[in-house]
């Protein structure tokens, strides 16, 4: 399946700014020492190939475990109208990911989860973090779901 999620017409802001890139430059190092978790979720950090300029862009993201092994991340952007950026990035380039997580550097391919796999991933994250319900509600378009699964070396 592709990479398919058209922006919203309403949401909530994007997270932005200086506050946010502290915050993000602190779990980034956090995660990387071999942290599990952030905000009280387990995290990792997502390393992508910018689509327009070609340079790597880490984000630190909360997971949740797939039904196979893998990690699934939400596209959630706060609830905002628009994508995150590093959702764009996947879609540009799915096999040119990598994350950090619990210590361990993994180079994966990316999935965007659609249909029946999509929604069932969909009750793990609400009912592990309620939050993102919310986040549902806040925008008129459908929060991407993105499965990462380890690259065979």
């Amino acid at each position: 399946m592709s990479f398919e999620s058209e922006a919203g017409t309403r949401g909530s802001r994007q997270p932005r700014g200086f506050v946010l890139a502290t915050f993000n430059r602190f779990a980034i190092r956090r995660i990387r020492s071999g942290k599990k978790s952030v905000a009280g979720l387990d995290a990792l950090v997502l390393t992508t190939v910018g689509r327009k300029t070609g340079e790597r862009r880490s984000t630190p993201l909360g997971w949740f475990p797939g039904e196979d092994g893998s990690w699934v991340v939400v596209a959630s952007a706060n609830g905002a109208a628009r994508n995150p950026a590093w959702y764009l990035n996947l879609a540009a380039a799915p096999d040119q990911v990598a994350i950090d997580v619990a210590g361990e550097h993994v180079e994966v391919s990316a999935v965007q989860l659609h249909g029946e796999e999509r929604e069932r991933a969909w009750q793990t994250v609400v009912s592990s973090a309620p939050r993102y319900a919310k986040y549902r509600e806040s925008t008129d378009r459908e929060i991407p779901l993105v499965k990462l699964t380890r690259r065979a070396a």
